[in-house]
């Protein structure tokens, strides 16, 4: 079975909201699609056909792809203002349920929440379990500007813990965009930074010590942490640094983490296998940004045992997200 874990769509009616935003990021329309902006650092164009789910399945078909998670794409519903973000969270995960339910067998969600409403995103924790059938939760690297393991945040890992919903974490553009706006440096490299400090500070501020049962999934190979982590074991484990809020190494608690197959070179694809090992590398690709079929012929040219491949493609995300 081929499970593709990084999968992305864009709700028509999420993009009418985001164009209510009254601040960046919004949705500007434009012909067949919108321009989501974020000011003057970012601008991404989305057009509606390439989110449309005929097409995904057709893309599926093409590449024998089983079942895709769907994520909605960024930036989520906690970037909207407070009076749209329990709005934003409901109605992308209506339309990520009801994608589920036409399709059956061929699709899993991740559900999207209103993070700085902590009592409505737990209601929408319990709801995307007991009502929408979702499998995962989907965090992006900053919360409008609060760091992911401020104190407020706490009951919602709480809450995933209990009902065993895997945090999927995933890049959105930084706070610190301006810095780097020119030349597209954000798509092409501030994504990933965001996102391995994000996943940095869940280990060293003691959110996955408190949570040992929180799955957690950094897509992207891991960013750029797999590469840095001799610094950050020399810095932690040698000088002592940042380690106060931990008792264990952070190894151990990285050692929990999934990393996922979308980087579209065979030597980081062979980096992340051999250092995340084969059963917690998970096959991603990032549709409709990327052919699926470039990730699955680097996961096939890789010398490695069918069982491998075989956890990789399917076996490890069904038993992390409870597919099939």
């Amino acid at each position: 079975m081929r499970i593709d874990c990084q999968s992305h769509v864009f709700p028509a009616e999420y993009a009418e909201l985001l164009a209510r935003n009254p601040r960046p990021p919004q949705a500007i329309p434009q012909g067949d699609g919108y321009i989501i902006t974020y000011g003057e650092v970012q601008k991404f164009l989305l057009r509606q056909e390439v989110y449309d789910i005929d097409r995904k399945i057709r893309d599926m078909d093409a590449a024998e792809v089983d079942v895709s998670i769907l994520s909605v794409n960024m930036p989520g519903p906690e970037r909207l203002i407070p009076e749209l973000r329990v709005a934003g969270a409901k109605t992308c995960n209506d339309f990520l349920a009801e994608v589920i339910q036409k399709h059956p067998g061929r699709f899993a969600g991740l559900a999207c929440l209103p993070w700085q409403d902590v009592p409505e995103a737990l209601a929408e924790i319990d709801r995307a379990v007991d009502d929408l059938g979702l499998c995962g939760i989907i965090l992006y690297s900053h919360i409008e500007g609060d760091h992911v393991d401020a104190p407020a945040y706490e009951p919602i890992y709480q809450r995933a813990e209990a009902r065993e919903m895997p945090i999927v974490l995933h890049p959105t553009v930084p706070t610190w965009g301006e810095y780097i706006k020119d030349y597209s440096m954000i798509p092409m490299v501030g994504l990933m930074v965001d996102h391995s400090f994000a996943m940095l500070r869940l280990i060293l501020s003691g959110v996955l010590e408190r949570h040992p049962d929180l799955q957690v999934v950094q897509p992207h190979a891991g960013g750029v942490l797999p590469y840095l982590w001799g610094r950050i074991k020399n810095q932690t484990e040698v000088m002592g640094r940042g380690v106060e809020n931990i008792t264990q190494p952070p190894s151990v608690y990285y050692q929990r983490v999934y990393l996922d197959t979308v980087s579209p070179s065979a030597l980081a694809m062979r980096f992340a296998y051999d250092f995340a090992g084969p059963d917690r590398l998970l096959f991603g690709s990032d549709h409709p940004w990327v052919d699926i079929r470039n990730f699955i012929e680097l996961i096939e040219e890789m010398d490695i045992s069918q069982e491998n491949k075989a956890r990789i493609f399917g076996l490890n995300a069904q038993r992390l997200f409870k597919i099939g």
